[in-house]
């Protein structure tokens, strides 16, 4: 027999409280168009993108996930100090260590919780929660913040012609906290590594210790580039069309509700296209609310799908209690998809 006490915590766990943060520049197509050979009507039909938030210096990860924090945190009505984990799910924090969750933990006033960042593209705020709701249930954190952030243009090539529009900048962030009903479904995750070349960054790091520039590429004016993310369109199209409704299809069905019992839908916001590609294949009936955020404020992979949940609440497309379907899916190739009541 075990002499190792088992866990306790709540029942289950729910989203108590989101916050966003968007850079105050704002980025309209023409400024894209100063690199590439393209058109504003183009970007608008392949993307569905109008315009995009790029950070300024002062707009770091840190800032940024510190001020859509707050907003969480008083949303959700507890203290900071309540916190008991913060998860940061990001691929644009530069330093490899310490994880930017700990400075986020400590500037915006909690006690010591556990802080970590992951990694998992514009999956990572579906691993996020889902962590965070595990935590909960465990016992080992009553409240958890969860946290996509991102500064893309760092990682944008401007003279790719085929990504140079997608990206922009901004942190959205959620609390998870106890409840007595289930309010997060059960995810359904995963990964397909076969395909991890279709999104990636161009340069490895290390690269650069080289020194030998004839091994780095070059721009237009012959400076090396810094790395950026590329990706294959057609192929990453396809597969979240097909395989990505697939997926939202089965945590559906994990949470035990029909596309009817649905109020809002909030995918990843990659792609207009990919967007209303997906509400066709799940034939989503019309009265629910789908999320079109990134018209405004492009893809911002980790933080995308906070940010468009806190807009929806903000402009009241969505209210507090709507029951949603989110699905990110990005490099790696990884996904994650739950079915949860909004804050």
């Amino acid at each position: 027999m075990s002499k190792i006490r088992p866990s306790k915590g709540a029942p289950y766990a729910r989203i108590l409280g989101v916050g966003g943060y968007r850079p105050t520049r704002v980025v309209p197509n023409e400024v894209i168009l100063e690199r590439i050979e393209s058109s504003d009507e183009w970007i608008r039909s392949r993307s569905g993108i109008s315009t995009r938030h790029w950070a300024s210096d002062e707009e770091t990860v840190a800032m940024m996930s510190i001020e859509a924090s707050g907003k969480a945190i008083a949303d959700a009505g507890i203290s900071p100090e309540q916190i008991g984990g913060v998860i940061v799910s990001t691929v644009s924090h530069f330093k490899q260590t310490p994880a930017v969750a700990t400075e986020i933990a400590h500037k915006i006033g909690a006690t010591r919780p556990a802080a970590f960042d992951i990694s998992a593209g514009c999956a990572g705020f579906g691993y996020g929660l889902t962590l965070a709701k595990g935590m909960i249930v465990e016992g080992s954190a009553e409240y958890v913040l969860v946290i996509g952030v991102e500064r893309l243009s760092d990682l944008t090539d401007l003279e790719d012609r085929a990504t140079a529009f997608l990206f922009g900048d901004g942190a959205g962030a959620v609390v998870v906290g106890p409840s007595q009903e289930p309010h997060i479904g059960p995810t359904v995750w995963g990964s397909e590594g076969d395909k991890s070349e279709t999104i990636k960054q161009t340069v490895a790091w290390d690269r650069f210790r080289i020194g030998d520039v004839s091994q780095l590429p070059l721009d237009s004016r012959g400076e090396v580039k810094f790395p950026a993310i590329t990706q294959e369109g057609q192929a990453v199209f396809r597969w979240a069309v097909f395989e990505m409704a697939k997926v939202a299809q089965q945590a559906l069905d994990a949470a035990g509700i029909s596309a009817d019992d649905l109020d809002v839908f909030i995918p990843h916001q990659a792609n207009m296209r990919i967007i209303d590609s997906m509400v066709k294949t799940l034939k989503l009936p019309e009265h629910v609310t789908v999320a079109r955020d990134i018209e405004t404020t492009g893809n911002t992979s980790a933080a995308s799908i906070p940010l468009a949940m806190e807009r929806l609440l903000a402009t009241g497309q969505a209210k507090s209690g709507d029951t949603a379907l989110v699905i990110g899916f990005g490099a790696g190739l990884v996904y994650a998809a739950t079915v949860v009541t909004l804050p």
